[in-house]
């Protein structure tokens, strides 16, 4: 298929201009002006318009298995409504039980990705540690493209990492040139929390952020940093919602220390008042953890964006219906965590970014795609509007309105946590691979078009790492 995208402003990460894009067989085949279109191209009129990288949501969880049920949302339609927000790429988790093999994990996931209709990849959790662990780290790098591995610093007695997990599969981590990432909050403080507020007699949505204060979460990411900076690894950190792991990350980063950090959508946008609403639905619908935070850690967080302590931006996307949060009607901590957001992220991001001078466009494709290109190592290829890079593309209409609500959304759940929101620009169209699958509002995908993005090893930050390292390396004393 051939797409000529005609008149619009390419916004990149490092800068914008006026430039016809050339999409052919799925890669941009020439970014520049006045290129003629080919026999038989679709053409995009995108004058007054801007064309952008499609977005890279690196934290998803589309079919996943949970605190005893399984998310709505499957990797169909969870892609799809991705695509319809000009979402192209999802980064998703393969999660393994303790004691569960992580090839054997990844491999599920992969098969119950087929049916993804965009590109996906996938970050491996590692909950466990043994020698067939540290085996099967080396075989996903080399064989499987993954190049980033997930630990869970909470969830006592299910999927959390002790201390010991973090320092084996951090060290085996840079031995392999992959990026751990780490859901930062203190576990054991946490199940505390939650013990003691259920004995006294607090069991609804309301308790869920008081057993995650965010202390829980600052703790632990200042300890999944220091034992970065002892191993000299670089780190994610994934759902930063408060200012206590935001100051963690920027001490860390103003310390010369390689890490990186993730918002979300939700945590930028919606506060914990949403505990207190009297409807249990309404409330329980917003339990994810961690949990939405007061307006002063907003403000906080959309300055972590702004300096650039904080460089990309997700959803956590985790749908679970009504049903399902009802499990924990009498016991708040039988609540399914998550919520979504997939398919609003971008325009709500832009409307409270770049709408409120928050953001600048190039700061906005950095954020939202670009960065999370990068850091994952799959840039130029993804994140970027240039010649070879892959032809996912999101035109983006300033003139456009629209107001969030889960009556006209395509996320696979009955609530929208951005509900009744009114935002200005949004995706006119959405290319995936070369193909208009978003265009007038209207989807048209195919189903198990996605593919899965292998993610090389040793990003160009290893470089620098190898450098200093080399120069830091200890010598012993001649005697």
């Amino acid at each position: 298929m051939t797409v000529l995208i005609k008149g619009g402003t390419v916004v990149n990460a490092d800068r914008s201009m006026r430039a016809d894009v050339l999409c052919e067989d799925g890669v941009i085949t020439a970014v520049g002006e006045n290129i003629d279109a080919p026999g038989g191209a679709t053409v995009i009129d995108a004058g007054g318009q801007y064309v952008m990288p499609g977005g890279i949501d690196p934290h998803t969880h589309m079919q996943l298995p949970f605190m005893g049920t399984v998310t709505t949302e499957d990797f169909y339609s969870g892609t799809a409504a991705g695509l319809a927000g000009g979402t192209t790429m999802i980064i998703d988790f393969a999660i393994p039980n303790p004691q569960q093999n992580l090839i054997e994990t990844y491999m599920q996931w992969r098969e119950w990705a087929e049916k993804s209709v965009a590109d996906y990849s996938f970050h491996v959790a590692v909950t466990w540690w043994d020698d067939s662990v540290h085996q099967d780290m080396e075989t996903l790098v080399r064989d499987h493209g993954v190049n980033s591995f997930k630990h869970f610093m909470a969830y006592k007695g299910a999927i959390m990492a002790n201390d010991e997990v973090l320092v084996n599969s951090f060290s085996r981590a840079l031995e392999l040139g992959a990026i751990p990432t780490v859901h930062a909050e203190n576990g054991e403080l946490v199940f505390r929390l939650q013990q003691e507020l259920f004995e006294k007699g607090i069991t609804g949505p309301e308790a869920h952020p008081l057993s995650r204060p965010p202390e829980v979460e600052g703790e632990a990411a200042n300890r999944a940093i220091r034992i970065a900076e002892v191993l000299k690894v670089p780190l994610y950190i994934v759902h930063n919602s408060c200012i206590q792991s935001l100051e963690a990350i920027t001490r860390a980063r103003n310390e010369g220390q390689r890490v990186y950090g993730e918002v979300l959508a939700g945590h930028l946008l919606v506060d914990d008042s949403v505990y207190q609403h009297p409807d249990f639905d309404t409330a329980a619908a917003h339990v994810m953890s961690p949990p939405f935070r007061s307006e002063e850690h907003q403000k906080a967080l959309w300055h972590g964006l702004q300096s650039g302590n904080l460089q990309t931006t997700a959803t956590d996307h985790c749908c679970f219906c009504a049903e399902q949060k009802a499990m924990g009607k009498d016991d708040f901590r039988l609540i399914p965590n998550g919520t979504g957001g997939v398919e609003n992220r971008m325009e709500v991001l832009w409307h409270h970014g770049v709408g409120k001078g928050r953001l600048t466009m190039n700061e906005f494709v950095a954020v939202t795609s670009t960065n999370a290109a990068q850091i994952f190592n799959i840039y130029p290829r993804k994140g970027s509007v240039s010649v070879g890079a892959d032809a996912d593309i999101v035109v983006w209409d300033p003139a456009a309105t629209k107001l969030i609500s889960a009556k006209t959304h395509h996320q696979k759940v009955e609530y929208n946590i951005f509900e009744g929101m009114e935002v200005t620009d949004c995706a006119s169209h959405t290319l995936s691979q070369g193909k208009v699958v978003w265009a007038d509002g209207k989807l048209n995908v195919e189903r198990g078009a996605g593919r899965y993005v292998d993610r090389p090893p040793f990003a160009p930050y290893y470089d620098a790492l190898k450098i200093a390292a080399q120069h830091a390396a200890p010598v012993a004393v001649k005697r």
